[in-house]
């Protein structure tokens, strides 16, 4: 099954810094794409159709996609592992706090069947939205990942999550010191081909997607830019 993951942020003139809590980004900043071009990158380049909408959900912060896939698989109505269409103007595989330490050297250091307890993790603080894509990895609910970035981004990919340490990476796969040291915490890990895009219009999905979703990221984009939320949900059924 195909996942699309968007966020609002990739939809910017720019890539904005991280707001203060209860604030926004201001349009010095960065601007949000005209409508015809929001339109035209869900249409054309992710097949998305107004007259055949597919299931999808618009939430405040990105990590709420960890829990509607969670919330998917538990009900049958998703299978792990799935592909991820990742379009945002950060990678979310932890690069800042709380970083991927903890995923790493924490999660990992657990079977893979102990691994789900998502409210324990951000209870904890160690789950967000900047790390949220790295817990899925963790979670073992991805087979493979792309990542179109907005033309601005900034490079966030983890060094240590590429598979061969070339950048860009073409594939993932973690692995934590204990498992490296003591082969009793050696889960064997999957590998997870990973294609990055920074030219967007080099980006065509390869089939129709089963789930789309849309995080509005209101720290990371000017609330000029909310409308772009009710642009997504002409094509969705909201679920």
């Amino acid at each position: 099954m195909r996942v699309l993951d968007l966020d609002m942020d990739f939809f910017l003139s720019d890539v904005c810094e991280l707001a203060a809590k209860g604030a926004r980004p201001s349009l010095r900043e960065a601007r949000p794409w005209a409508e015809a071009d929001v339109r035209a990158f869900l249409e054309e380049h992710c097949g998305l159709s107004r007259e055949n909408r597919i299931p999808g959900r618009v939430f405040e912060t990105h990590d709420g996609a960890l829990w509607l896939w969670k919330e998917w698989l538990e009900a049958g109505k998703l299978r792990a592992p799935f592909h991820v269409t990742h379009v945002d103007a950060h990678s979310d595989l932890g690069v800042g706090k709380p970083g991927p330490a903890y995923v790493l050297e924490t999660v990992l250091a657990l079977p893979p069947e102990a691994r789900f307890d998502l409210a324990r993790y951000r209870r904890e603080e160690k789950l967000d939205e900047a790390n949220y894509l790295l817990f899925a990895l963790a979670l073992r609910y991805v087979s493979t990942l792309e990542n179109v970035r907005n033309p601005q981004s900034r490079p966030d990919f983890p060094a240590r999550l590429a598979l061969d340490g070339s950048q860009p990476p073409t594939a993932i796969r973690l692995s934590s010191t204990l498992s490296r040291l003591l082969p009793q915490y050696d889960f064997a890990e999957p590998t997870i081909p990973y294609a990055a895009y920074d030219d967007f219009r080099s980006f065509r999905a390869a089939a129709p997607y089963a789930l789309a979703s849309l995080a509005i990221s209101p720290r990371y984009a000017p609330r000029e830019a909310d409308f772009i939320a009710d642009v997504f949900r002409e094509y969705i059924t909201e679920v």
